[in-house]
């Protein structure tokens, strides 16, 4: 594959100051604070952004269908709320921990701040297995977890949305519970990505996917490349996985080798995606036994030689020990903290421009803070108003982080923690002394 000299993007020079680090959370604190004193911001204020503002843990008894009774740890961390009400998906998987979702607050701080929308960072997670839970199960430990985050939750505090392991099914009984313990009169702004019966928007089902496409193709066009004839590979196959691989394969490129946690497949003449999704749909949701390409591991995928890589996975999937294999000359992170901080310079000494995921899977807050105005108006877009305005947003978006890039002469991801940092610190600044 060949890259034209100027091709990539700014990119910044190398560093060796970085150690290994083992949890997303220090990620995100090593390049908050690379942005902190690239800026000059006060010790105070590095003292408050680097710290969650909140933290709420809860121990939830919950009923299971055999008549026992299990304790699931919770959690919700706001990050800061300088900028406005948290604003945060809740994770269920059994892997969620304190660390993670520290981590993930604090990269919605920035997101939102990068794509200029009035919410502040937060992010939930509950410690268990929702694919081995039950329908009933599923609700009464949504409902218990409502319970528990009652105080904490409210369309002017925090907001949550689904991610990994929720969806609108969980965003209507957390609403429906929410309403109950509060006067009982319905209140559809306490959640966003709920079902369109209960105030949900349109758009929002596609609107990370397509965000990340959008910026893609922003990307290109100022590379001065056509989609046409570029080949993908696309980590994660989930909602933002799929739905990329969907827009992608519309725009021209050939999406070569799709995965999730049971493997990935590779076909040189690109992979059917309309067939890929019909076949995850109808298998329990994975892509296991797919027979539309060539059986490939997740390792395998990321350095395939492709001309752009999309993780939309898990965090931490490019490291200092498979960097220097990866062979993609674009990477637009659909999944949040997929690339360890310390296998940032490996990428920008080989030229790989990085679209960070602050900015490139933005697309669901996006949407997710037009549901909750609509809302609070009573007021309801159509779905191509929703597309139209969220394109919108996400393109300023990308020309705001990279005029900054071209202009200090840093990689993408650094210019988006400069404008994200300095956002919220001057928040801070206007808030006033404590």
């Amino acid at each position: 594959m060949s890259r034209r000299k100027g091709d990539q993007l700014p990119v910044a020079e190398p560093s060796s100051t970085s150690s290994l680090h083992s949890d997303p959370y220090a990620s995100m604190l090593s390049r908050f604070h690379a942005a902190a004193e690239r800026l000059g911001i006060s010790t105070d204020e590095i003292q408050i952004l680097s710290r969650p503002a909140e933290i709420h843990i809860a121990y939830l008894p919950v009923a299971m269908d055999d008549g026992s009774i299990k304790v699931f740890e919770a959690y919700r961390v706001i990050h800061s709320r300088a900028l406005g009400p948290g604003k945060g998906g809740i994770r269920y998987a059994p892997e969620v921990n304190m660390r993670e979702v520290m981590a993930l607050a604090a990269w919605m701080t920035w997101k939102c701040a990068v794509v200029n929308i009035p919410y502040g960072g937060a992010k939930g997670g509950i410690t268990c297995e929702p694919k081995k839970m039950s329908t009933g199960e599923l609700e009464r430990l949504t409902r218990a977890y409502t319970r528990a985050m009652s105080e904490v939750f409210g369309p002017d505090k925090d907001i949550p949305a689904p991610d990994m392991g929720t969806s609108a099914r969980e965003m209507a009984w957390i609403v429906d519970e929410y309403s109950r313990l509060h006067g009982g009169n319905f209140i559809p702004a306490v959640v966003t990505g709920k079902p369109l019966e209960l105030g949900g928007s349109k758009g929002r089902v596609e609107a990370t996917g397509r965000g990340v496409t959008t910026v893609i193709l922003q990307a290109l066009q100022r590379m001065g490349r056509r989609p046409e004839g570029l080949t993908a590979a696309v980590q994660g196959f989930g909602n933002v996985g799929s739905i990329t691989a969907k827009y992608l394969s519309q725009n021209g490129i050939r999406v070569v080798a799709i995965s999730d946690k049971t493997g990935g497949y590779y076909n040189e003449g690109g992979i059917l995606i309309h067939q890929a999704i019909q076949y995850r749909d109808t298998h329990s949701g994975v892509l296991d036994g797919f027979k539309g390409g060539e059986p490939i591991t997740n390792d395998q995928l990321l350095t395939l030689d492709v001309d752009i890589l999309v993780p939309a996975a898990l965090e931490d999937q490019i490291t200092p020990h498979n960097a220097a294999n990866v062979k993609a000359w674009l990477i637009a992170e659909g999944a949040n903290g997929p690339t360890m901080a310390e296998a940032d310079s490996i990428l920008n000494e080989k030229g790989v421009t990085v679209i960070p995921d602050i900015l490139a899977n933005a697309g669901g807050v996006i949407v997710s803070y037009y549901e909750w105005v609509q809302n609070r108006r009573g007021h309801y877009y159509t779905e191509s108003e929703v597309q139209e305005r969220a394109d919108n947003t996400i393109k300023q978006a990308f020309d705001d982080v990279f005029t900054r890039a071209a202009a200090q002469k840093v990689s993408l991801r650094e210019a988006a923690y400069l404008i994200a940092v300095e956002k919220a610190a001057r928040a801070l600044r206007m808030h006033g002394k404590y």
